[in-house]
C-alpha cells in the first residue's frame, strides 16, 4: 500500500488528516488497483479496483490473461480521474517487481497508458525484490520481464530496495524486525520531497517533467539512485538536529540510499538535490562546494559536473504515532549513477541460477506461448539460450548496446 501510504505524507503537508473522509467522489487524483480482492477490501476515499482472482505472482498472468479482463476498466478510471485534473503533468506509477500483478499488470498498464497519453511523463516507483521479505520463489523472473515490457514506456524509474530499507529501519531506528509499514513510510518521504514541488509554489522548485530532462542522458538510462537524509527516530531527534552540509554529504554514504549499491565503484552522470525546510542556497552551495573540494564523488567525463537544486521551505511531514522524526530539515537525492548496475548484476544472476535449470519456466508459458514468446520445453538448447539474452540480459546492457555508453563497465 505504498500509493496509500505516500497520500497520507501529502495530505498531511496540507494540514488534512489522513484518509479524511469528507471529500467528494473523485476529488482524489488515486487510483488503486490490485487483482486479489482482499488487499484493497477497506473503506478508503480512493478510486479503485480489485479483481475475483489474483496473479498468483505471476508475470504472465498479470499481464497476458487476468491482466488483460481488468485493462479496459483501469483505464476508464484513468479517464475519470485525469479528466477531473486541471493540468494533467504525468502519471506516479507505485508497483513491485516481484508480483503477478505489480509486474505484468503495471507493464500492461503502461504499455496502454503510452498509447492514450503518449505525451505525458509516466514516472515509476518500484520495488525491488529482497531476501528479508520475499514472498515468491519467482521474483526474478518476474522482475526481469516487468524491467524488459516498460523499458520503452517509462520516462524515469526510481528504484526501491527492499533489503537496503530494510537495513535502514536496523540501522538509523533501532526496529529489530521490520514491517511493510516501516519500509513504506520511508519510501513516502521520498515521494513526499520529489512531488513537493507540484504541491508548493516556494523558490528553486523544480517540475515533474524537470526531473527526465535533468536526470536522463539517454532514454534508456533512467533508473536514477534515491538517498534521503536524515532518517532518525524519535527519540533521537532532540540530541540530532542536523545541519545543511551535514544532510548533504549523508546523501553520497552508502548506507543512506534506496538500493544496495556502491556509487564509488562507479561514475555519476547526474545529481538532483531536494531539499525541504530551513535552507538557504548559501548553505546549499557551500555543502555542494565542500562535495566537489573533498572530491568525494566523479563524474563520468562527457557529463559536466553540475548538481540540480530544488529547495521548498515546507518541512517534511512525518506519520503521527511513527518512529520516523520531525526534522527541521532534510534532503532527498536522485542520482543517475553507473554503480545502480550492481542491482541489476545481483538480480540477474538470481535470475541465470534458476533457469540454467529451466525451473518455474513452465508457469510463464503454459498457454501463454503467444503472449511471452518463451520457449517450449522441446525447444534446442541454441533456440534458448538466443531468447534468453534476448529476453533476460540485464536492461543496462541493453541501454548500453543501444546508446553505445560505456554504462556497467565504468570504472571510478
Amino acid at each position: 500500500m505504498l500509493g496509500l501510504l505516500d497520500h497520507d505524507v501529502g495530505l498531511l503537508d496540507h494540514g488534512v488528516g489522513p484518509l479524511d473522509h469528507d471529500v467528494g467522489p473523485l476529488d482524489h487524483d488515486v487510483g488503486l488497483l490490485d487483482h486479489d480482492v482482499g488487499l484493497l477490501d477497506h473503506d478508503l476515499p480512493f478510486a479503485g479496483l480489485t479483481g475475483k482472482e489474483d496473479a498468483a505472482n505471476n508475470y504472465a498472468r498479470g499481464h497476458c490473461t487476468i491482466g488483460k479482463e481488468y485493462a479496459d476498466s483501469v483505464l476508464d478510471l484513468v479517464r475519470k480521474l485525469s479528466d477531473n485534473c486541471s493540468g494533467l503533468q504525468g502519471f506516479l506509477i507505485f508497483h513491485n517487481f516481484a508480483g503477478g500483478t505489480g509486474s505484468g499488470f503495471a507493464s500492461l498498464l503502461m504499455e496502454r497508458l503510452s498509447v492514450d497519453y503518449g505525451k505525458k511523463s509516466k514516472m515509476e516507483f518500484a520495488v525491488y525484490p529482497a531476501p528479508q521479505v520475499s514472498t515468491s520463489v519467482v521474483e526474478p523472473y518476474n522482475s526481469i520481464l516487468t524491467t524488459h515490457t516498460t523499458l520503452e514506456h517509462s520516462d524515469c524509474a526510481f528504484m526501491v530496495d527492499n533489503e537496503a530499507i530494510y537495513d535502514i529501519c536496523k540501522r538509523n531506528l533501532d526496529i529489530e524486525s521490520p514491517s511493510y509499514i516501516n519500509l513504506n513510510r520511508i519510501i513516502s518521504q521520498i515521494v513526499s520531497s520529489i512531488t513537493a514541488s507540484l504541491r508548493f509554489d516556494e523558490a528553486l522548485n523544480v517540475d515533474l517533467n524537470e526531473f527526465q530532462t535533468n536526470l536522463v542522458p539517454y532514454p534508456r538510462i533512467h533508473f536514477p539512485l534515491a538517498t534521503y537524509a536524515p532518517i532518525i527516530s524519535a527519540e533521537k531527534a532532540y540530541n540530532e538536529q542536523l545541519g545543511v552540509g551535514e544532510i548533504t554529504t549523508a546523501c553520497f554514504e552508502p548506507q543512506n540510499q534506496m538500493v544496495k549499491c556502491d556509487p564509488r565503484n562507479g561514475k555519476y552522470m547526474a545529481v538532483c538535490l531536494l531539499y525541504r525546510g530551513d535552507v538557504v542556497p548559501k548553505d546549499v552551495n557551500k555543502a555542494i562546494g565542500t562535495i566537489k573540494t573533498k572530491r568525494l564523488i566523479q563524474f563520468v567525463d562527457w557529463c559536466p559536473t553540475v548538481f540540480k537544486v530544488g529547495i521548498n521551505y515546507q518541512p517534511p511531514t512525518v506519520i503521527p504515532g511513527g518512529v520516523l522524526a520531525k526534522v527541521q530539515r532534510a534532503v532527498c537525492m536522485l542520482s543517475n549513477t553507473t554503480a545502480i548496475a550492481e542491482a541489476w548484476a545481483r538480480l540477474d544472476h538470481k535470475f541465470d541460477l534458476m533457469y540454467a535449470r529451466r525451473a518455474f519456466v513452465h508457469w510463464q508459458s503454459e498457454g501463454r506461448v503467444s503472449c511471452l514468446d518463451i520457449p517450449p520445453p522441446n525447444t534446442t538448447g541454441s533456440q534458448r539460450d538466443g531468447w534468453h539474452v534476448y529476453t533476460f540480459r540485464p536492461l543496462i546492457l541493453q541501454a548500453v548496446r543501444g546508446t553505445g555508453v560505456m554504462f556497467t563497465h565504468s570504472a571510478p
